[in-house]
């Protein structure tokens, strides 16, 4: 009898990148779009150590070194933009985290389920329009003639405020209809994470004895902590974007002294007045202060609670 000689195994054909070549194709538009956008114009920022000068080129234009940053530094309106942007961007950053963290566990002790999703659908809304259209419609219900003005004039009789061009109120509104457009997004990422709390945790504290109020402090909260931390951290990396889009749409020289941002001031530079080499001085200062606030904050967030990431 003849022996059977053993099987032998064929190498498998789909292996390593092969096996994913369809995900990898999807891939490359968004690797050509981000290699375009965003790793290309890096070539840009030798602008912030020149005397750029458009006709003569990267090549051609003198080399100044930090003749730039020392010339944006001595700026008074550096200084105002700055304090402005800090302030601006701290507050929308807490805000946008602490108001879809309330609203979120308000919602989550919602029994009535239609009434969950109608609160969800009502707040998202916001978020997927521009500014260019919010805009006018903040800048409707806050003109001396709009509905809040004519609100005032009805319950105070002849009592009218001019908000969009009052150094004390525009601010306010400037952050509130921020945190506005963006809590429904954010209230959607923190009922996820709250939905992803483990049941048995509940149970076993309705056991104890432990009412609402307990297990939403300690157990809710602490579960969802990690989102609220990434939240944090990635809201930190924009701790000098203050949005630029909303305050150039809704922007006029009578609050320049409060809302004037260094996104706004670098555009009145470098677009309005041909001041290539500063305005790029500034956008590198703002990338790299950018980058050290991430740098801490992710640090800080790793020793504390030993959660990362990346």
């Amino acid at each position: 009898m003849k022996e059977k000689k053993p099987a032998v195994k064929k190498p498998e054909k789909r292996k390593g990148l092969y096996r994913t070549r369809e995900l990898h194709v999807m891939l490359v538009p968004a690797v050509v779009f981000t290699a375009i956008f965003s790793y290309l114009p890096l070539f840009g920022l030798v602008m912030a150590f020149q005397e750029f000068k458009p006709l003569l080129g990267f090549r051609g234009s003198s080399f100044v070194g930090l003749k730039q940053f020392q010339y944006i530094f001595t700026m008074p309106s550096f200084k105002t933009a700055f304090v402005n942007t800090v302030i601006i961007a701290f507050f929308k950053i807490i805000l946008s985290i602490l108001v879809p963290l309330v609203l979120s566990l308000m919602l989550n002790e919602v029994t009535k389920n239609w009434y969950k999703r109608a609160v969800q659908t009502i707040v998202f809304i916001p978020y997927f329009f521009s500014w260019a259209i919010l805009a006018g419609m903040i800048l409707e219900i806050f003109a001396y003639d709009g509905i809040i003005n004519n609100a005032l004039n009805a319950l105070l009789e002849n009592e009218r405020i001019a908000f969009l061009v009052s150094n004390q109120y525009f601010r306010s509104i400037i952050i509130a209809s921020d945190v506005w457009k963006g809590m429904g997004y954010n209230t959607v990422l923190m009922l996820a994470a709250i939905t992803n709390v483990d049941a048995a945790l509940y149970e076993a504290a309705q056991v104890d004895g432990a009412g609402r109020w307990k297990q939403v402090l300690h157990i809710t909260l602490p579960s969802i902590l990690p989102m609220v931390a990434v939240l944090t951290v990635l809201g930190l990396g924009g701790i000098l974007n203050a949005g630029f889009d909303q305050i150039l749409i809704m922007y006029n020289p009578t609050v320049e002294k409060t809302v004037d941002i260094l996104d706004t001031l670098v555009y009145r530079m470098g677009i309005a007045g041909r001041q290539y080499s500063a305005a790029a001085a500034m956008g590198l200062f703002k990338s790299v202060v950018s980058i050290i606030f991430v740098g801490i904050s992710y640090l800080i967030l790793y020793k504390k609670s030993d959660y990362r990431v990346f």
